[in-house]
């Protein structure tokens, strides 16, 4: 074979080579490209808006996205917790309130046709209006507290969470006791793979251990019992009296049996007006003495816990990914409906 013929065949294995290389090195970009798709929800953050039931004047606001998660932060965390604690929380009310676009809420439904959310903390997020938060702080708290809450907002600006490529409902509490939160699935029916439970951090507030007595012939009249008639020494552990049953990792019982009847203890807090499902019995003479700790149903973000979160130097998305396991941040875009 004549030189210059190999030569030219090397020449084409070289670029061969050199090709095959580049393909080669090019391919986990290219696969990440077709696989990974954007992280941007298909909607346009900056002119979506959502249609408000205010329980209070019982009338529907059209009111910004953005202008919102301000009113809902405002409500929903005290303005004097750290910057990136506020951060926190407002990704978690725009996300939930993204989520009530895409999932109507049948109770919202029912009230009002045309609101998509309600301002009632009974059934979806607080929310309060510039004129209630000037009530509540006052002029020169209102200028401080509104700007840093503005900022707060700004700074997460249509950011929300998902988990996979969905968006996510990112239940939150005031405090979880210091006692870490709770599997959803030990509070409410159904495990929810982002809604696990976490250590938390220690904190203090002033939901820490809250006394309060409530006199047995109030708890025959809520629950139709006859606690009144079992003698002391059946009060507790016995059909006649009072049985705690199930308890989950963080000390809270899912069950609550009063004189035979068994209820949950969500139900039990509802009706007794408890601040936390995490409480403790005991009898004091003609009345049970009911110690809870913390606030809330202890599912998802711990607000006092993100405040400590934030105290320590973690960032909001640090906070965020901490309570919600599993989760990313994504961005609302313009586009098609999500």
């Amino acid at each position: 074979m004549p030189s210059w013929l190999r030569k030219r065949r090397k020449k084409r294995v070289l670029k061969y080579l050199f090709f095959m290389a580049l393909i080669l090195l090019s391919l986990p970009w290219l696969l990440y490209l077709i696989f990974s798709g954007d992280k941007h929800i298909h909607l346009d953050g900056d002119t979506l808006s959502i249609n408000l039931y205010n329980h209070t004047t019982k009338q529907v606001e059209k009111l910004k996205l953005e202008e919102y998660v301000v009113g809902v932060v405002a409500a929903e965390m005290p303005a004097s917790f750290p910057l990136e604690a506020l951060k926190a929380q407002a990704v978690a009310a725009r996300t939930y309130a993204v989520k009530r676009l895409q999932v109507p809420d049948p109770r919202v439904k029912t009230i009002d046709r045309l609101a998509d959310i309600s301002s009632d903390p009974a059934i979806n997020q607080a929310w309060i209006s510039s004129e209630e938060m000037g009530k509540r702080w006052g002029k020169l708290g209102y200028v401080v507290n509104r700007n840093k809450i503005i900022k707060a907002v700004a700074e997460t600006k249509n950011q929300v969470l998902v988990y996979g490529e969905e968006v996510i409902d990112p239940s939150y509490h005031a405090s979880c006791g210091g006692y870490g939160t709770e599997n959803s699935e030990d509070v409410w029916k159904f495990a929810i793979p982002y809604l696990r439970h976490v250590p938390c951090v220690d904190h203090e507030d002033r939901h820490k251990a809250v006394v309060q007595l409530v006199s047995l012939h109030k708890i025959d009249q809520l629950f139709e019992t006859q606690l009144q008639s079992a003698p002391a020494s059946k009060m507790f552990n016995s059909s006649q009296g009072i049985v705690m049953k199930e308890k989950t990792g963080t000390g809270r019982f899912k069950k609550v049996v009063l004189g035979g009847k068994t209820i949950t203890t969500s139900e039990f807090r509802s009706k007794m007006a408890l601040p936390s499902s995490h409480f403790e019995l005991e009898l004091k003479g003609a009345n049970l003495c009911i110690t809870t700790h913390g606030y809330g149903h202890g599912v998802g973000m711990c607000q006092y816990g993100a405040a400590e979160l934030a105290r320590t130097g973690k960032r909001f998305d640090e906070i965020l990914a901490y309570y919600y396991q599993g989760v990313k941040l994504a961005g609302l875009a313009p586009g098609k409906n999500g």
